[in-house]
């Protein structure tokens, strides 16, 4: 098995300067905080989710019978693994840096890796992608959307945070493609757990089998209360202007890491993979309150990815990192 590895929180608690979860460093929005803290939790919300499924769907612009509602990104990568083991699929195929909870979910369901994209029956698809937040292969996308049948998912939770560029779908090749959608990395909120997906055109069968396999109210009120609110026109402004917020950020993250002598990445995104000069204490680095996230499960050893923070996180980063190049030149 693959292990779990994620950003955020550990052990230890929250740490106070965290570069190690992508979540969006302007957040929480407002608005969705509020929505949040005023929902209902005295009862269960509409088991078919009607108002949400729909106002998701005039988001998106799309019929709401289109719509799967998940508890989380996680919980629905494991539900669409588990529909397509069922339906006889023995081999997916991810990009060869992607998060962890693809190939997980596909060993415990004893798929196989495909060497390459055309050999796939399921494939994993995040534009733009974590850890680098850049577009996936333009090849990798013409192998896997070619004529032969195979489900195709594109992970679009940092599609919102894209500060650059355009995606590497066009709106043909998105009506072929699951697109998973977790709004709490753009607003801020990743405690708040739900997700949903936009179902290629002409899934009417795939869809009611997925809804089959889900639990009965998998978002709870507080996980609808912020869906609800990722629909609304002032929310989706805020995401928008704090992009502007996010860039300034990253420049500011990326200078600090190249005068330290790190090695950056291209990213489109608020978050970006650097290898440091020398091996980086991780341990030293948590005991000074930094966090940042560890590449190697990425397959990206001796890289750490690191996202965009506030400008006292990233002087005290930059504190802190000159410090132990003191202490290892001693």
């Amino acid at each position: 098995m693959t292990a779990r590895i994620h950003g955020g929180p550990d052990a230890r608690g929250v740490a106070r300067w965290d570069f190690s979860s992508n979540a969006n460093a302007c957040g929480p929005c407002p608005m969705a905080l509020q929505a949040v803290l005023q929902a209902d939790a005295t009862r269960y919300p509409d088991p078919v989710y009607t108002r949400l499924r729909s106002a998701l769907a005039e988001l998106h612009g799309v019929a709401p019978s289109r719509v799967l509602l998940a508890a989380s990104a996680s919980e629905c990568i494991q539900r669409l693994t588990a529909w397509r083991w069922r339906a006889g699929d023995r081999c997916f195929w991810t990009p060869p840096h992607a998060y962890g909870d693809y190939a997980h979910a596909a060993t415990a369901w004893g798929l196989a890796r495909a060497d390459a994209p055309a050999r796939a029956q399921l494939a994993w698809l995040c534009d733009p992608g974590s850890p680098q937040g850049q577009g996936e292969s333009p090849d990798a996308v013409r192998a896997l959307l070619n004529d032969t049948p195979r489900t195709v998912v594109l992970d679009r939770a940092y599609a919102p945070l894209r500060l650059q560029g355009a995606g590497s779908l066009d709106a043909a090749q998105l009506d072929r493609v699951w697109q998973l959608w977790s709004p709490n990395k753009a607003l801020g909120l990743t405690g708040v757990r739900a997700a949903y997906a936009i179902a290629p055109l002409g899934a009417r069968a795939d869809l009611a089998e997925l809804e089959a396999l889900s639990a009965s109210w998998p978002i709870g009120a507080h996980g609808e209360a912020m869906l609800m609110a990722w629909t609304h026109h002032e929310v989706q402004a805020w995401v928008t202007a704090s992009r502007t917020t996010l860039a300034a950020w990253a420049q500011a993250l990326r200078a600090a890491l190249e005068r330290h002598g790190w090695d950056c990445a291209p990213s489109d995104t608020a978050y970006l993979c650097a290898l440091p000069p020398q091996p980086l204490d991780a341990e030293a680095l948590r005991s000074r309150g930094i966090k940042l996230r560890d590449a190697t499960s990425f397959g990206l050893p001796g890289w750490w990815r690191l996202s965009a923070q506030r400008p006292e996180a990233l002087a005290a980063l930059d504190v802190v990192l000159g410090e132990l190049q003191q202490e290892t030149s001693r």
